[in-house]
This record gives structure tokens, C-alpha cells and sequence, in this order.
């Protein structure tokens, strides 16, 4: 470890003590909303004034919402099988990356999250324990928990739940990236029913955003996992990867990228060549979302063609595939409008309001927080930035908005000009 990654290894775990002793150590603590300062209060917020609306509660379940945080309230669940590019590293050792996911809800969409790290490992176990707890909350994010059977718990909870149950890991990056494409369509004339993408990875990740590219109108995807292309002639496919089973001569990623207009990578350093990258269509696309190198560097696509456009994982790079652009205001219009569900609808609808956003001039605090006077649409800004305050108010409204089409929002007649106003006022002043 160089010297520079030795000092920020300090800071990190500096800034995750406490700076005081018997101060709390961590990121995340309790925030009173309510008064409680005089024997009234107490009186009011406990014993004996809280019967009363448990009593309402009791006659009208739904009253939760007007006399409880569980509108505000989203659970950030992980089992610790799949955390970051640290792997399976147990359910006590995820617990800074779910305090951290908390402290985004908060600081980027004003939602509160409470972190649960699960000592299980089996399945239909997750699934009971997540299942018997979700009515105190009014979402569930789903983080790091492994591939396949993410796939399966995310499945058996929205059946089961009455609330939205989003695994991030999955549709996060398939929202960001799709934004991405949105734009690159946009800008290249390409149509979507007529690309080539390829997709690195066939984990959690890779395969949800296969599954929105399709519903992007994308037809002809080929995924490669560590065994090569999922083809149609393969009888070692699960049931989740073997619904992109392809009928293709192609075998290796060489192969694969041979023609293609989009590539998204979701593996490991340094798969992507020069000789890939000089393979594919005109004006091709690339994601390489390997952290914390990618699977090819900006500066070596840009050698290989001048007509690449490339987004990554980083920060220091333009185009960053960054999932604090989606979970929290996709969490804040499903709260706001009491969703059942996300829908695939408001996942795309997310994804076009970022694409939207991109469009519009960049604000100078975004210029300076990113260290860049060039930020406008094009080659170099395909992606809004996450600094940008807009992101809130330009998601949260279309997220809620898709949620009344699509039926499940149980609040009707939803006030979205004066929602809006709300989200713009909030993003700018936000202090938390």
C-alpha cells in the first residue's frame, strides 16, 4: 500500500471514531423531531398521550403513516455476502457500509435509515426475517447481498411486502448506466432496438441492467461471466442467466465486443484492450464500472478511438456511474406518494429524469465541487454529477409521477407542482 492510500486508510478510519471519549462512535445516531422537554411533553410523547394514536393505529391501520415516522423511514438490510469489492466479509463487517448507506438517505433526500445486519445466510430465512419487520418501515433497500440468490429474495419480498422493496446493488447501476445510453442515443442517432451491448459480469448488477436495457428497447445483448458468453448452447446457466441465453457464434469477450455499440463492464481491471475498443461500432459507448481500477482506462480507450465516449466508477473522471444519483430520490417519490412497490416504469423514469438534467446548463457550485469549467452536454457530461441539487427535485418528481400511472401509489390526487417546489426548496437548503 503507497503512502497516499496509507494516509486516507487513517483518515477513513479516524472519521469513523468517535472525536471524543464516550462521544458515539460511527456515522449514524437518532434524531428527535419532537419537543420533549418539560413534563408535558413527556407526557405527550410517551406516557400516558402515546395510547392515543396507537389506539387510532389499532382502528385504522393506515393512520401509521399520520402518526408515526414510518413514511420517512427506509431499512437498509444486508446478510454481508457481497459488500463492495470486499466480498463475503460477514454481516458485522458490512455494518460501516450500511451506517454510510443511511447517512446518504439523509444527507441526499432527507430520508431516514436504520441499518440491519443480518446473522443469516440462508434465503427463505432472509426473506421471513425481512417479511415480519417491513410493516414498521416504509421501504426496504437491499444491499450487498450476493448473486443469485438476490434475485430470488427481491422476487419472494415484493410479494410479500406491502412496501417497496429495492436491492440496490442491482438497479442502482442499471439506472445510472441506462441515463448514460439515453444520452448517447441522443447524441449519436443511434435507436435503441438496433445496438449491440455487451455486458461484463452476470451478477446482480449486470443482469438487472441487461433487464432495463431491454425495457429501453435494446434487443440484441450478450452477457459474459467467468466461464465466457451466456449462449443458447451452455447447460450450466441458472434460471436468472439463462434468460439472456443467446444463439451467437460469439464465445469470448473479444469475440463479443466485435461490433458492438455498448459495453458495460462490471468486473475487474484491465479486461478491456486497445484492439476491443478499435473492434467496436462508430461512436460506441463504454461503462467500465470496476473499482477501484477500471476495466479500461479513460486515457487508453481515448488512445485507441477519438470517437469513444467512456464513464467509470470514479469520481476523478467524467461520466461517473455513481448510485447516490438513484436510490435516494427514488426512495423519496415512492415515500412521498406511499408506494407499494418500484415499479420497472419508475426505474425508467428515473433514468430519463437524469438524462433530462444532463441537458441543462451545469450550475457553477457543481463546476467547483467537480474542479471542472468545461461541464456541458456532450462527450465529457453524459451523466449529471451527483453534487448536482437538481438530481432530487428532477428523479423524486418523475419516480412519483410513474408510481400514480402505474397504479401503486396509495395517496391519489397528488399535488406534483407543489411537490415539486418542495423537493427544490429542500435540495437547496438542505443542512443535514
Amino acid at each position: 500500500m503507497g503512502k497516499n492510500q496509507e494516509t486516507f486508510k487513517e483518515q477513513s478510519l479516524h472519521y469513523h471514531q468517535a472525536r471524543h471519549t464516550f462521544d458515539t462512535n460511527g456515522k449514524t445516531g437518532t434524531l428527535v423531531t419532537k419537543e420533549c422537554n418539560t413534563i408535558e411533553e413527556l407526557a405527550l410523547a410517551y406516557s400516558p398521550g402515546v395510547a392515543y394514536p396507537c389506539q387510532e393505529i389499532e382502528k385504522n391501520p393506515k393512520t401509521i403513516y399520520d402518526y408515526t415516522n414510518k413514511g420517512n423511514l427506509v431499512a437498509v438490510i444486508s446478510d454481508g455476502t457481497a459488500v463492495l469489492g470486499l466480498g463475503d466479509i460477514g454481516h458485522l463487517a458490512s455494518k460501516p457500509v450500511m451506517e454510510g448507506k443511511c447517512v446518504l438517505f439523509k444527507k441526499f433526500a432527507n430520508i431516514d435509515g436504520v441499518d440491519i445486519e443480518l446473522n443469516i445466510k440462508d434465503p427463505d430465512q432472509i426473506i421471513d426475517t425481512i417479511a415480519a419487520i417491513s410493516d414498521s418501515f416504509g421501504g426496504i433497500n437491499l444491499e450487498d447481498i450476493q448473486a443469485p440468490k438476490c434475485f430470488y429474495i427481491e422476487e419472494e419480498l415484493k410479494k410479500r411486502c406491502k412496501i417497496p422493496v429495492f436491492h440496490d446493488d442491482q438497479h442502482g447501476t442499471a439506472v445510472i448506466t441506462t441515463a448514460g445510453l439515453i444520452n448517447v442515443l441522443r447524441m449519436s442517432g443511434k435507436k435503441a432496438q438496433d445496438l449491440k451491448v455487451v455486458v461484463i459480469g452476470a451478477g446482480a448488477a449486470g443482469i438487472a441492467c441487461a433487464k432495463m436495457y431491454k425495457n429501453l428497447g435494446v434487443n440484441h445483448i450478450v452477457i459474459i461471466d467467468s466461464k465466457g458468453v451466456i449462449h443458447s448452447q451452455r447447460d450450466d446457466l441458472n434460471h436468472f442467466k439463462s434468460q439472456f441465453a443467446i444463439d451467437t457464434k460469439d464465445r469470448t469477450l473479444e469475440d463479443a465486443i466485435n461490433g458492438a455499440d455498448m459495453v458495460l463492464g462490471l468486473s475487474k481491471a484491465d479486461v478491456i484492450t486497445k484492439e476491443m475498443v478499435q473492434s467496436m461500432n462508430p461512436n460506441p459507448v463504454i461503462f467500465a464500472c470496476a473499482n477501484p481500477n477500471p476495466e479500461i482506462l479513460p486515457s487508453v480507450a481515448k488512445e485507441a478511438r477519438d470517437d469513444v465516449i467512456i464513464g467509470t466508477g470514479r469520481s476523478d473522471f467524467p461520466n461517473q456511474v455513481n448510485n447516490v444519483l438513484g436510490f435516494p430520490a427514488i426512495f423519496r417519490g415512492a415515500l412521498d406518494v406511499r408506494a407499494t412497490q418500484i415499479t420497472e416504469n419508475m426505474k425508467l423514469a428515473a433514468a430519463h429524469a437524469l438524462a433530462s438534467l444532463a441537458l441543462e446548463e451545469v450550475p457553477s457550485y457543481v463546476k467547483k465541487a467537480c474542479k471542472r469549467d468545461d461541464m456541458c452536454f456532450g462527450a465529457e457530461y453524459i451523466i449529471p454529477s451527483p453534487f448536482d441539487k437538481r438530481v432530487l427535485e428532477y428523479v423524486a418528481s418523475e419516480v412519483a409521477k410513474a408510481a400514480e400511472i402505474d397504479g401503486v401509489a396509495r395517496i391519489k390526487n397528488f399535488d406534483f407542482d407543489t411537490y415539486k417546489t418542495y423537493l427544490k426548496d429542500f435540495a437547496h437548503n438542505n443542512k443535514t
